[in-house]
């Protein structure tokens, strides 16, 4: 993507930002600065930000930065834009705002602390300004799509060799790192979050760590995963059970959460209300005596983050729109005992929904 790509999309948020009254925002969130710049993607640490955009509605805009990105914001921004401070500079970024803007300047309260509000938004007036980068993020354009495919083909392709790592007496811990390995060898810049790989009754716990826990003759194995391709996310959830005797109780809850998922992703369509999708599954689950078991939200968005807008959860209150690209992951959990989810990416439609 070239520069003017995201300028269009800084031209995008602008009528929004003229509705809510603002003169300027603060973008502190590292994948809504990139997706708005095309500048860093990550910040680095915790406690180290790379820097933050400003976004006027007079269309002059900032990047501000520390001289460690210099070259690398002068690749994408004009020079006279740029603005290099030094330390963490958050007095330097107010001056900037004090001198530069006028009126109210929102800011993304999600993603900044008390601390760091108080010294950028000292002397000015500032007003909260969450998810309006995060609305247009949610409908992913053509190229955003294309980068999603092929993320998640890459994840399909891992969920097929998946199986010959499952082998009795690989710990969970071995098998995570195999699974990097294999999404490294093939092209994946890096995982999109932490491998989750849980053997037995490890996998009643839904973001189980994966230890010294080895896989056992005839026993399940949770494996959720997702890598990161050209900057946008995959994520996807598969059980499987290891030996040649599977047990009933394994093989009707997989059936139960495989029906409760389509049932679900046959609702998704423009302009369905994401709570009704997630209780279509909850539902059928409770139909079938394990509504209990069913411990989480359906699903979530997906794309420069593996968690995203819309939420589909029992308190969503989004609408689904085209281009927006969504997971869909029904569990069953049984504390010490078992615990089985298996999920799709779904991109809506025009007229429906397509698994990716």
């Amino acid at each position: 993507m070239d520069k003017r790509h995201f300028e269009r999309r800084r031209e995008k948020l602008r009528p929004l930002m003229r509705r809510a009254g603002i003169q300027a925002l603060l973008v502190t969130c590292d994948a809504n600065r990139f997706y708005l710049s095309g500048f860093e993607l990550h910040d680095t640490q915790a406690n180290e930000s790379s820097g933050c955009v400003i976004v006027t509605l007079d269309g002059k805009d900032w990047l501000c930065t520390d001289a460690r990105y210099q070259e690398a914001a002068g690749r994408l921004w004009e020079g006279d834009r740029i603005f290099i401070y030094q330390g963490n500079g958050m007095e330097q970024i107010n001056g900037l705002m004090q001198d530069r803007l006028s009126g109210i300047i929102g800011f993304e309260a999600h993603y900044i602390s008390v601390a760091a509000f108080d010294r950028l938004g000292e002397g000015l007036s500032m007003q909260r300004a969450d998810g309006m980068i995060e609305s247009l993020r949610a409908v992913k354009e053509p190229e955003e799509l294309v980068c999603l495919e092929k993320a998640c083909a890459l994840n399909h392709r891992l969920m097929e060799w998946v199986p010959e790592a499952l082998l009795p007496g690989r710990t969970e811990s071995e098998i995570a790192w195999d699974i990097e390995r294999f999404f490294r060898d093939h092209g994946a810049e890096s995982l999109s979050f932490s491998s989750i790989v849980a053997v037995g009754g490890n996998a009643a716990l839904p973001h189980a760590e994966p230890g010294d826990t080895p896989v056992k003759e005839n026993c399940g194995v949770l494996v959720d995963v997702g890598c990161r391709l050209d900057r946008y996310c995959s994520d996807q959830t598969r059980t499987f059970w290891v030996g040649d005797a599977p047990d009933r109780q394994f093989i009707r809850d997989l059936e139960c959460i495989k029906e409760a998922q389509a049932k679900a992703i046959a609702l998704i369509r423009p302009d369905a209300d994401a709570v009704t999708v997630y209780a279509a599954a909850k539902e059928h689950l409770a139909s079938l005596g394990v509504g209990d078991l069913f411990t989480h939200g359906l699903g979530h968005g997906i794309g420069l983050q593996t968690h995203e807008a819309p939420s589909l959860g029992s308190r969503s209150t989004a609408k689904l729109q085209p281009g927006m690209v969504i997971t869909v992951e029904p569990g069953l959990y049984r504390p010490g005992k078992s615990g089985l989810r298996w999920e799709y990416m779904v991109v809506v439609t025009e007229d429906g929904a397509r698994i990716l």
